[in-house]
């Protein structure tokens, strides 16, 4: 069964959230602050394959809920709720390791696409391939079985979405990939959002696997186009 967290202090949001992911196939745990969320998740033991979580609540935020969840597993898939269109937000939510953002108001057929593109990608955590091995470039090894990315054999921790677009650019080394063949590959073609998701998680990439993340070696700006893997 799919299982997802939805934190929301908004009663009238909470409902309209829980009825439409119910309908779209969901068990759906809801709690109304982020001192219960990370209650349930624990009570739980994590037993959820997505939070939803509001931005702005009394007590402990979304921001610090994200944050908490995200250091207890890599595979969650964690979507932000926010009533703010400032780009502050969506930047600090995905730095925190957020997966996705969502702006409201919202529609339900946005909330079960976004919901459903973060299931997938979480499912795909889960799936081994046993005809895959993995990938290398320089002191990088990516291993296709468990999803996992090591540098100079040292296990770096990545959440689903890094993994994905590190696949995506060891695949393509040398290629420049514009903003919107990263998204649509990651995302989807049908993403509600806008690219500037691309440039954040590569950021976030960046100060993972990079000795100078403001000097990067691997991941390279091709300004005015997108990002390259170079190589070494």
């Amino acid at each position: 069964m799919k299982r997802i967290l939805v934190c929301e202090d908004e009663d009238t949001i909470r409902d309209f959230v829980v009825i439409n992911l119910k309908r779209a196939g969901y068990d759906v745990y809801d709690v109304n602050c982020g001192e219960d969320a990370l209650k349930a998740f624990a009570e739980q033991k994590g037993n959820f394959d997505i939070v939803l979580l509001d931005i702005m609540m009394p007590g402990i935020d979304g921001f610090t809920v994200c944050k908490k969840l995200r250091e207890k597993s890599s595979t969650l898939g964690i979507i932000m709720l926010t009533a703010k269109a400032q780009e502050m937000d969506k930047v600090s939510g995905l730095m925190i390791g957020a997966d996705d953002y969502i702006t409201k108001p919202f529609s339900p057929s946005e909330l079960t696409a976004r919901v459903d593109a973060i299931y997938r990608r979480v499912c795909m955590s889960f799936v081994k391939d046993d005809t895959s091995t993995a990938l290398e470039s320089g002191p990088f090894k990516l291993n296709l079985k468990s999803r996992t990315v090591t540098k100079n054999k040292q296990p770096i921790d990545l959440t689903q979405v890094e993994y994905q677009i590190m696949e995506y650019f060891m695949n393509n080394k040398n290629t420049a990939l514009d903003r919107s063949s990263i998204l649509a590959h990651i995302w989807g073609d049908n993403y509600f959002g806008d690219d500037k998701i691309v440039d954040v998680n590569i950021r976030r990439i960046r100060m993972k696997i990079e000795d100078e993340p403001s000097n990067p070696k691997y991941i390279l700006t091709i300004w005015g186009y997108g990002y390259k893997w170079d190589e070494k």
